[in-house]
């Protein structure tokens, strides 16, 4: 653990003298980002307030580069970490500019007095968010979208090393969820900035974090790179998902299949079923899809949404028991819809498939 930037040595945090998540121990290096997830109420912004010493800690140790945090002063952290939390701040008679501005703090002397440079650091902090035409608009009349970009940039102006943020994309659309993630991966990949943080959208977790802390129960539950930890089934045992479906290719999570007997057979390949599929879902009609090679696009979702999925391996011709359970569902189904199923030398039994469909009258185009 000697070479990580920040670490933790069996931190034990709770509430009250009483553990609720023991024997934390990690390492992560300068400029990564690490994202916890995990259902509610499970612990996340009760770790991110213990190492930031918000939370007093019941055991262990919490250490930035080689130094332990208990031996920092306040002044000395606050040049070091900075802070975004979830607690909604009501500042009194404060623009968005003089919240940004108490980031420079730490830097300045007793009067707090801003030098030319201090209100320089400001405004690239704020312009960094895009928050530059919020400067005199009072902080508690901005939405809470705004309020979160207005934060991020005091953090910012604070010139840390490391950022502990929890939730930071709550309140946000699409886009300044993205916004806003994009800048945390620029400050951390571009200025080596350490990143920590918590989220509830996993699949903006598995896309922008270097490693992934599962917290659930009384121990960390999982901690690794997001290839490690977004399994299927580990997502499904963390959340405890009983209805719906995690898939750790796509980031995506599904609703539960359709129930019933297959009504629809979907001939697609290459992704062209995908818009199929859902629709058919959304409409909760069971249907079957093939015939799939395992590596197509396409059976990454069908496994998921169908009532079955008829399959073949990879660069293979179409073998008969594939053939025959297609026709099958031909035979059975009240209709077939054509997705946009491309004929070539490894699948040229599906016209045989498409051609039957038609002749029987249940061909349709999707």
């Amino acid at each position: 653990m000697a070479d990580f930037y920040f670490q933790t040595s069996q931190l034990t945090v709770g509430y009250d003298g009483k553990p609720l998540i023991r024997d934390i121990t990690i390492g992560i290096a300068r400029g990564e980002i690490v994202t916890l997830i995990g259902p509610n109420g499970a612990g996340k912004s009760t770790i991110l307030k213990s190492i930031t010493r918000q939370l007093k800690a019941i055991g262990g140790t919490v250490a930035l580069d080689g130094q332990n945090l208990s031996g920092l002063s306040h002044k000395e952290l606050a040049t070091r970490m900075a802070v975004v939390l979830t607690q909604r701040m009501k500042p009194e008679l404060m623009t968005c500019r003089d919240i940004v501005a108490t980031g420079r703090y730490p830097y300045t002397g007793r009067l707090g007095l801003l030098t030319k440079q201090d209100e320089e650091k400001v405004s690239e902090a704020m312009e960094t968010v895009h928050a530059l035409e919020l400067s005199h608009r009072d902080f508690n009349a901005v939405s809470d979208g705004q309020r979160q970009r207005i934060l991020l940039a005091r953090a910012i102006c604070q010139e840390p090393e490391i950022i502990i943020l929890d939730e930071p994309t709550s309140y946000l659309d699409i886009r300044h969820k993205l916004e806003l993630l994009s800048i945390l991966r620029s400050m951390a990949k571009e200025k080596g900035i350490t990143v920590i943080m918590s989220l509830h959208e996993i699949d903006l977790a598995q896309k922008i974090s270097d490693k992934i802390i599962c917290v659930k129960g009384d121990t960390i539950g999982s901690y690794g790179t997001p290839e490690e930890v977004f399994d299927e089934e580990k997502i499904r045992q963390l959340y405890n998902i009983t209805e719906g479906f995690f898939d750790p290719c796509f980031g995506s999570i599904e609703l539960p299949r359709p129930r019933g007997n297959p009504e629809i057979l979907v001939l697609s390949a290459c992704g062209s079923g995908i818009p199929v599929y859902r629709r058919l879902q959304m409409g909760n009609i069971p249907f079957c899809a093939g015939i799939l090679y395992t590596n197509d696009l396409d059976y990454r979702l069908a496994r998921l949404l169908a009532s079955e999925v008829i399959t073949e391996r990879p660069f293979h011709e179409i073998s008969d028991a594939a053939f025959d359970r297609a026709m099958e569902k031909v035979h059975t189904c009240r209709c077939v819809l054509d997705a946009g199923c491309e004929i070539g030398p490894c699948n040229r039994r599906m016209q045989e498939i498409l051609d039957a469909a038609k002749n029987m009258g249940k061909l349709e185009t999707a």
